[in-house]
């Protein structure tokens, strides 16, 4: 008997120090789960790497680690992503985005047409749910899961060109307040795009992972969410490596779409005085719409910025029906201090949905232990100035925001992978009864 144990004791042993020397000298292997970020306005995926336990986004060939969540429906076929994106003005009856705001979501004929009012593309209404009207080469109903299919198969496509192997699992994110149903039809996206979801992890509970806090000794988060159409605020409760949502609140109407569009109202306005006349060729207005996003990027970073874009003006003298037309160059110096004065008020809206989370939530804000920014609209410097001043303290930026959802879905989709070194996973409690608040 004490044989067969000493057999049995050094067999251990040896696949221990096996399975370490392996770690320790064989090349690591490939990631089996991807970790999908399917945005609103952006979507992204990553892979948790085996032996370094970092996570990479996976770029795209130009180095661009976000895809736009656009689709374009042409005569010669479906365009996804940047190429959409970049095509959008010139065919915007058949160019849809925000599909998220619709997956899985029950409407009445009423809240659909009211919601449907904001968009250039056709929704219809199919008994509660929405479909998107479409016409190339024939007339198409498309539903929102198959607009997210087409997104999910080209971050899938980026995932199996970087590993160099096909790819059929992941994880994949969807915002807190999702119902079952939303997020059954988010799983059906991913299973038409051929990925078998393994787990659906909430977005903040996600972003909470990013920031390493699954593994830190903290109990109230904050998450404020404020990327390009929609703000959402969400308060975590943890204890070990378990994340209850104990509150969310947000405003689904303001986004950096929203502060794009005050800085392009203003420069409309320029325009018109120094030259009687605005644009009036998607052409221009599309040019127009690039550069006041590059602006609101730049004034991240400096205190001013110099637009420089052509426009093709209809001569004034004419008035709006004439067919003569100038080319003149536009240039104007916008500076921080404008842009932040453009969106003073949207940017102090920021405050309404975090006041109700804490009153919700039974908290004060000196008691939230940790402030995490997910979105690319918390890089702008006043709105982490505002968040810092109510706080008291400044918020966690260490995670680049635009990444902080894909990083975490990607450390759950490589723990679910059991790849080393292992993580601590991080648990959700499961709280049906909870609904968010909306500010308009």
């Amino acid at each position: 008997m004490a044989g067969a144990m000493a057999i049995l004791g050094s067999s251990i042993l040896a696949l221990l120090l096996a399975g370490y020397l392996a770690q320790q000298y064989l090349p690591p292997p490939k990631p089996k789960v991807i970790g999908v970020d399917l945005g609103t306005t952006y979507c992204s995926v990553g892979v948790f790497q085996p032996g370094s336990g970092k996570v990479e986004v996976i770029a795209d060939k130009a180095g661009r680690k976000s895809l736009p969540s656009v689709v374009l429906f042409t005569d010669q076929g479906i365009l996804v992503g940047y190429e959409a994106q970049e095509l959008a003005d010139a065919n915007p009856l058949n160019t849809v985005y925000d599909a998220k705001r619709f997956i899985g979501k029950h409407f009445t004929q009423e809240e659909l047409s009211t919601e449907s009012s904001r968009y250039q593309f056709k929704i219809l209404y199919n008994k509660g749910s929405a479909e998107f009207s479409i016409f190339a080469n024939e007339s198409l109903r498309v539903s929102p899961e198959y607009i997210g299919s087409l997104l999910l198969l080209e971050l899938k496509r980026m995932a199996e060109q970087y590993l160099g192997a096909p790819v059929s699992k992941a994880v994949i994110s969807v915002p807190a307040e999702f119902d079952e149903r939303q997020r059954n039809h988010t799983v059906k996206a991913a299973q038409l795009a051929g990925l078998d979801i393994l787990r659906v992890i909430n977005e903040p509970t996600a972003a909470a992972m990013a920031y390493g806090l699954h593994k830190v000794d903290v109990f109230n988060v904050l998450v404020v969410d404020l990327g390009g159409g929609t703000l959402d605020v969400s308060l975590l409760n943890k204890q070990g490596g378990m994340f209850l949502t104990r509150a969310m609140a947000g405003n689904n109407q303001l986004g950096g779409q929203d502060f794009n569009q005050r800085l392009l109202q203003f420069l409309f306005k320029r325009i018109h005085q120094r030259y009687g006349a605005v644009p009036i060729q998607k052409q221009d207005v599309h040019h127009l719409r690039q550069a006041v996003e590059a602006a609101k990027l730049n004034l991240t970073l400096f205190d001013s910025v110099q637009i420089r874009v052509p426009l093709s003006l209809p001569d004034s003298s004419e008035g709006e029906g004439g067919d003569r037309a100038s080319t003149v160059l536009f240039e104007e110096t916008v500076t921080r201090d404008l842009f932040e004065g453009l969106n003073r008020d949207l940017f102090e809206k920021i405050l309404d949905p975090v006041e109700e989370v804490l009153s919700r939530g039974h908290l004060s804000r000196y008691e939230v232990d940790e402030i995490v920014l997910v979105g690319g609209s918390t890089r702008i410097p006043r709105i982490r100035q505002v968040i810092h001043e109510f706080f008291g303290k400044e918020p966690n930026t260490s995670v680049d925001p635009d990444l902080a959802v894909v990083i975490g879905v990607a450390i759950q989709a490589g723990i679910m992978g059991g790849s080393w070194p292992l993580q601590v996973s991080a648990l959700e409690i499961p709280n049906r009864h909870l609904r968010k608040v909306n500010f308009n």
